[in-house]
């Protein structure tokens, strides 16, 4: 008997910390992320956003599946997600091109941090209707991501209007259904 509820204790906190496991591994791999970006490792951070935003999409369905949603895994995540999809793809933008613009360029990925942080916040206080109020990070992460591919193709001025455009849409309040 005794070893029979052991393993239950067991298998029943496991399958409390699933969500929370995967929202650490996006932490994780945003942080790598970074890591990569700080060594000019351009390709392998980009790899690493996405890999976290794959890990983000997860942990939410983990946690509504297996009925263990929680204040706590709330704000875990978002904390999580301010590295992976606020830090991470702003400081990739800010290596490879604001940074040649010195001050403003700063300026532009301190906003674009700002902006997601504070959506996130939002976010975190509102209840949950089944709709999005601004472009949730993650997207807003992600294309950021997406438009480094494109740093020698279009001009670098534009990356400046990239940023503050996506910062805008997170802290504005139009509605996005959530899938």
């Amino acid at each position: 008997m005794f070893l029979s509820d052991y393993v239950d204790h067991t298998i029943k906190k496991l399958k409390a910390q699933s969500a929370n496991t995967l929202t650490i591994l996006n932490l994780s791999l945003g942080g790598f992320a970074i890591l990569c970006i700080l060594k000019d490792q351009f390709n392998l951070s980009l790899l690493l956003i996405f890999l976290a935003a794959f890990a983000d999409r997860f942990d939410g369905m983990v946690a509504r599946k297996l009925n263990i949603e929680s204040e706590f895994g709330k704000q875990l995540d978002s904390m999580c997600d301010i590295i992976s999809f606020g830090v991470a793809p702003a400081l990739l933008i800010y290596q490879t091109v604001l940074g040649d613009f010195g001050a403003p360029g700063a300026i532009f990925t301190i906003i674009y941090i700002a902006c997601g942080a504070s959506r996130l916040a939002r976010f975190n206080i509102t209840e949950s209707n089944g709709y999005f109020t601004g472009l949730p990070i993650t997207a807003a992460g992600c294309l950021l991501t997406l438009s480094y591919l494109t740093v020698s193709f279009i001009p670098v001025h534009f990356f400046m209007f990239i940023v503050i455009i996506l910062s805008f849409l997170m802290v504005s309040t139009f509605k996005l259904k959530k899938v």
